[in-house]
């Protein structure tokens, strides 16, 4: 595959910038945020949003998808949401005395999965493969999912009661975990007093096919060895950090290298530099890591094993 020039890199930023822009129209003061979605959707990963309510998790989740020129879907989930209801079922059709799928909401190019925490342990499952192979799987037919697919999720951290916390393994299936956090003081007067804008929808400002070409030039940004050993040391730190009982999986290092990736060509750039890494580091590695009980009370986050780590870890040294 050839690599990334500059010409193409240029290219990309403008559309990352316009992607941007449009999703700007709603969500205000938070472009670090939107870029971090805008990372996982050029890498083709899928999002975790995790935050208090009112916020605007779902309202960013929707701005991703209005903007661009392909199928969305929203799941609401609930205690009662099957299955079925989510990756499809196979139906009788009497007029041809056969079973046929129909399939479910998760057959779309952004899938918004609303309070996935709120639906039972077995619906939840059911986004395992869908989400990692991007195919179903029914009665021994697969099923492929179409391109770009990418799953945005949202969840409320205080409000436990009647929820199903996710599995280890359905967490490590999202490339990245992030959360808004409350607006800038003066982005919320402006909401409250309607002065920053009216509008609640955006028009797409790019196309399905748009996105699958930025996804195939984003594989082609340059990593260096010493860029991909620096993320694999990382990630084997985790798995001995003192305070951790579970570290970063493969998985995860492969999603570091992919949102660098993504990440440097937003930039501009056509190569990897220790900046992305560190940049994008607690985003994907964050919720892939499980603190010792001692740890938990000593009120210790993932976060400050990750900002001791990259202290510990030293970067590659650019060649001059």
């Amino acid at each position: 595959m050839a690599e990334l020039d500059p010409e193409q890199a240029a290219w990309f930023a403008g559309e990352a910038s316009k992607l941007s822009q449009n999703i700007q129209q709603i969500i205000k003061g938070k472009p670090e945020i939107i870029e971090l979605v805008i990372v996982a959707l050029l890498s083709e990963g899928h999002v975790l949003l995790e935050d208090v309510p009112g916020t605007g998790k779902t309202t960013l989740a929707r701005a991703v998808a209005e903007s661009i020129d392909g199928t969305w879907k929203r799941i609401q989930f609930t205690p009662d949401l099957l299955p079925s209801d989510v990756t499809g079922a196979q139906i009788y059709n009497q007029a041809t005395a056969s079973f046929e799928f129909h399939p479910g909401a998760v057959f779309a190019n952004i899938v918004l999965a609303d309070e996935i925490n709120r639906a039972s342990p077995k619906t939840q499952s059911a986004l395992l493969e869908v989400m990692e192979e991007r195919q179903h799987t029914v009665d021994a037919h697969t099923y492929p999912m179409p391109r770009p697919f990418v799953v945005i999720a949202t969840q409320n951290p205080v409000e436990q009661d009647g929820t199903y916390r996710l599995p280890e393994a359905q967490l490590d299936r999202f490339l990245l975990k992030t959360s808004l956090g409350y607006m800038a003081l003066e982005d919320e007067v402006a909401v409250m007093t309607g002065s920053s804008s009216a509008k609640t929808k955006v028009a797409p400002c790019i196309s399905a096919s748009s996105i699958r070409d930025l996804i195939s030039i984003a594989d082609r940004v340059h990593a260096e060895e010493s860029l991909t050993t620096y993320i694999a040391q990382l990630a084997a730190a985790t798995r001995e950090h003192p305070q951790l009982r579970l570290g970063v999986s493969t998985r995860g290092a492969v999603a570091l290298l992919r949102a660098s990736r993504a990440l440097a060509a937003i930039h501009g750039q056509t190569f990897i530099t220790p900046d992305h890494v560190q940049h994008l580091v607690r985003a994907v590695f964050g919720h892939r890591m499980l603190l010792t009980p001692e740890a938990e009370l000593k009120r210790v986050s993932s976060y400050d094993v990750l900002n001791e780590l990259l202290a510990a870890v030293p970067p590659p040294v650019a060649r001059v």
